[in-house]
């Protein structure tokens, strides 16, 4: 395939953005990039840092930390690109509800978005591409030639979301906990100063509420092969 392009996947959290970026990516044999694991891998290491407390994030302080952190993605057997905080595997650390309850405040902080936006410039700028999060579409690559835009409603999101954390061993946490989770999310990133989550003007909508995985993946195929199509 010899014209590349840059697909930009944004929408609410817990909407299978990631699930269906990497596949279409697989597909079509583009470099996936989750931002999200990302902005989730700062968060981790702010933790760690003890830069964040139930009231406060020392921003300060994470800013000074910030350009120590080397976040990057390394294949795994399966070729499934999974996050590493230097030579530190955290692919799974990083998506447990400890890290998620402060990801959205983390993401706000101007530094931090200056910071993740100039690195994940860089890596699309060769273009060939599948790179999903909040802003990619009208921050990241605002010139991205296929810009989706993905929502669900939030009590599906929820349900899917309790799923992944029971496939990975979090029998504790609950409905009611996640679904919280999701709509404090929502609010959070569609309410930040700094590259709000918005839908772009040429995005393309995407309601996965009621979708079958089958659905979703044909539906994205037709999208990415429309838009080749327009380079001429």
């Amino acid at each position: 395939m010899d014209k590349k392009i840059i697909v930009a996947i944004d929408g609410h959290s817990s909407c299978g953005k990631s699930t269906m970026a990497k596949a279409l990516a697989r597909e079509v044999g583009y470099i996936y990039i989750d931002t999200g694991a990302m902005y989730r891998g700062v968060t981790l290491a702010a933790l760690r840092a003890g830069l964040i407390d139930a009231e406060h994030i020392d921003e300060v302080g994470l800013e000074a930390l910030l350009p120590q952190l080397r976040l990057s993605f390394r294949l795994n057997a399966d070729g499934l690109p999974e996050l590493y905080l230097g030579d530190e595997r955290v692919e799974q650390e990083i998506r447990t509800m400890r890290v998620s309850n402060f990801v959205s405040p983390i993401s706000a902080i101007p530094a931090v978005r200056e910071a993740l936006t100039k690195e994940q410039q860089r890596m699309g700028a060769s273009k060939g591409v599948v790179m999903d999060g909040r802003d990619i579409g009208t921050n990241v690559f605002p010139e991205a030639e296929l810009k989706i835009f993905v929502t669900a409603d939030p009590k599906v999101r929820a349900q899917r979301r309790l799923l992944e954390l029971r496939e990975k061993g979090d029998n504790m946490t609950t409905l009611e906990e996640v679904l919280a989770n999701v709509e404090s999310r929502d609010y959070a990133d569609s309410h930040r100063a700094v590259s709000p989550l918005r839908q772009a003007e040429d995005a393309v909508v995407l309601d996965n509420t009621h979708l079958t995985h089958q659905q979703q993946s044909q539906k994205l195929s037709e999208l990415f092969a429309q838009a080749v199509e327009r380079l001429g």
